[in-house]
């Protein structure tokens, strides 16, 4: 089943989010990897693909787990949670109806 993990960011963290974007992203790959991933991607604060210094609010990823608990323990265990960019972190059942 699909999952969604839906963060907010902690205020002013651009910094911490760059230096655990590489780890971030190389756990994202490998959910690729495994035909898993549905979707992922940043919340930018300002309307626009690239908000420079204003950074990002959160993150949303969409994909498959064997379980709620299995989602959570992988969200739990994002660089960004450990680097201190999330600020909340709420996962919750997803199910894909479009397209």
């Amino acid at each position: 089943m699909y999952y969604a993990i839906m963060a907010e960011d902690h205020a002013d963290v651009l910094d911490k989010r760059m230096a655990a974007r590489p780890d971030h992203l190389a756990r994202l790959e490998l959910l690729k990897q495994q035909g898993r991933l549905l979707v992922a991607g940043p919340h930018p604060a300002l309307d626009t693909e690239d908000p420079g210094p204003a950074g990002f609010t959160g993150s949303l990823v969409i994909a498959e787990f064997d379980s709620l608990e299995d989602a959570r323990l992988w969200a739990d265990a994002d660089p960004y949670v450990t680097a201190g960019v999330y600020n909340k972190v709420t996962v919750k059942p997803y199910k894909k109806v479009l397209p």
